[in-house]
């Protein structure tokens, strides 16, 4: 899952059927590209950045844990 996005989006109170629509595509879309099965398109990024107010890597980066030796 896209966790940064999932909190974000509901931190700032949108349904994924919210944010589905200001996209142009279906909830079940939506949802499938939420939790990694698909990918969003860059456009598509930038548009829920600017739909949450954060910036795109606050959303879309993943967090990724390195061993250090």
């Amino acid at each position: 899952m896209q966790l940064l996005l999932y909190e974000a989006r509901k931190q700032a109170g949108y349904t994924q059927k919210d944010i589905a629509d200001k996209l142009g595509i279906s909830e079940t879309a939506y949802r499938q590209k939420e939790l990694d099965q698909y990918e969003f398109k860059l456009t598509e990024m930038f548009k829920i950045a600017d739909i949450l107010g954060k910036d795109i890597g606050d959303i879309f980066t993943r967090k990724t844990s390195r061993k250090v030796e």
